[in-house]
């Protein structure tokens, strides 16, 4: 028997359908990974895994299950769907769940286009240590660094293959280059750290390991003789590193699967403006070299660019086939699914309108606040949107950074703070979620 992820998937079809099942989706997910990590210029740690998982939906009527092994022998994958089946024999009947038809099915399935994948060999070992060198030593040499935490090199590749009962049958591969530094400045008591990073579809188009270390060293100089903020309402502006947290509380708020449910802090506001006019919140699964790209989604339909927010408004929400059903609506192509699991929405590559204004603009015109670098630990209410999450950053006075701040939180609602949103212009176009950073007047910030 072939063993390409292909050739798997049908071989899980053929072993469903042998063992009872009225329909069946699988997915085959191959891959390697290679990690190298040094130490006062010295290999600290080398790992390399490779893996195989397969993964098997069955229906039974209105009734499905999910199974996943390792085991690519045929023995193995017979007793896989004969207990899925016996398994979905058991289940509560589920009058959404469901395979797409055929006319729903994505034609497009030739992913080259999108380049998801790097031309290029595997990098040698040796080639990720010099990356992770090269960045260690240049981390180093930045004044007030005490030590390197960790400075990694790594690479993967990973093929996946979907198919379906209906007809359905496609794949991709993506592979993935990545360097990272966290360095810590000071001693003793008065340690801080923090880090830099790129992680690429193409080795030709990562940073400067070098850059990175210097980065991450300067940033981590920067955090030294932080203090607490006064405790009071400022203007906060997050900054590009982690302003995407905040809209994914947004795109978590319109999954379906949470406004099927009935709960959610959108769940009443569809067609609202939910963002100030002129700001749109757009997906495009089909931008090349991007690593959440994708021609299908998990249930084989066909993705397209859609805008999730429009000039301000919300238009809709983020769909699989189950859910859909579930709200009386279609599907976006938004199905995500693993080997052990059945499929759920999840949102692809969202861009953020970005501003006209750079960061230090915006920090001009806020003033006096809170320049929010990073968050820590969280407690959102899902339901009402109230925001509580502790964060560290810099004081900003007459719109100038006078220090460090750490060890204050910051509180809101977040539709009041996605109604308010001022976007620079700094967004990383190459990230999956470029999100420049935003300002947001009147956050409360507890400090001292």
């Amino acid at each position: 028997m072939a063993h390409s992820p292909e050739a798997l998937t049908q071989h899980l079809l053929d072993a469903a359908r042998a063992a009872g099942a009225d329909a069946s989706d699988a997915i085959v997910v191959s891959g390697t990974s290679l990690s190298i990590e040094v130490r006062d210029a010295k290999l600290e740690q080398a790992e390399r895994s490779e893996g195989l998982d397969l993964g098997l939906r069955v229906l039974v009527g209105q009734r499905q299950a999910n199974v996943s092994i390792s085991d690519a022998r045929p023995a193995a994958i017979q007793e896989m769907a004969e207990r899925a089946v016996a398994m979905a024999k058991e289940a509560p009947e589920d009058p959404y769940v469901g395979l797409a038809t055929s006319d729903q099915l994505a034609r497009d399935r030739d992913a080259r286009n999108l380049e998801l994948a790097d031309t290029a060999s595997e990098p040698d070992p040796s080639t990720l240590q010099t990356d992770a060198l090269q960045t260690e030593a240049a981390a180093l040499e930045v004044a007030g660094i005490s030590q390197v935490q960790s400075a990694v090199s790594g690479y993967s590749a990973t093929d996946v293959w979907i198919a379906a009962s209906n007809g359905f049958s496609g794949g991709y591969r993506r592979t993935s280059r990545g360097t990272y530094c966290t360095a810590i400045a000071g001693k003793g008591d008065s340690m801080e750290r923090d880090y830099d990073g790129d992680s690429r579809v193409f080795a030709t188009d990562m940073r400067d390991p070098a850059d990175i270390g210097r980065s991450a060293a300067e940033r981590a100089v920067e955090r030294l003789n932080a203090r607490q903020p006064q405790t009071g309402a400022y203007p906060v502006l997050f900054d590009e590193r982690i302003s995407s947290s905040l809209l994914g509380h947004l795109l978590a708020a319109a999954n379906g699967a949470t406004v099927a449910r009935g709960s959610g802090w959108l769940r009443e506001k569809l067609g609202d403006q939910i963002l100030p006019k002129g700001l749109s919140l757009v997906e495009d699964p089909h931008r090349p070299r991007v690593t959440g790209s994708r021609l299908f989604d998990a249930e084989g339909l066909p993705t397209k660019r859609r805008a999730i927010v429009d000039n301000g408004v919300l238009t809709g929400w983020t769909l699989d086939l189950g859910n859909a059903r579930k709200l009386g609506l279609t599907s976006t192509a938004n199905a995500a699914r693993g080997v052990s699991g059945p499929p759920s929405p999840s949102n692809w590559n969202v861009a953020l309108t970005q501003g006209d204004k750079s960061r230090d603009e915006l920090l001009k015109e806020m003033g006096t606040g809170l320049l929010v670098t990073s968050l820590i630990g969280s407690t959102i209410n899902p339901n009402t949107g109230d925001y509580s999450r502790g964060a560290s950053g810099f004081w900003i006075e007459n719109g100038e950074i006078t220090h460090a701040i750490n060890e204050c939180t910051i509180a809101g609602n977040l539709l009041d703070m996605m109604r308010g949103l001022i976007p620079a212009n700094d967004a990383r176009l190459h990230l999956s979620r470029p999100v420049p950073s935003l300002l947001v007047e009147g956050l409360t910030l507890a400090g001292s």
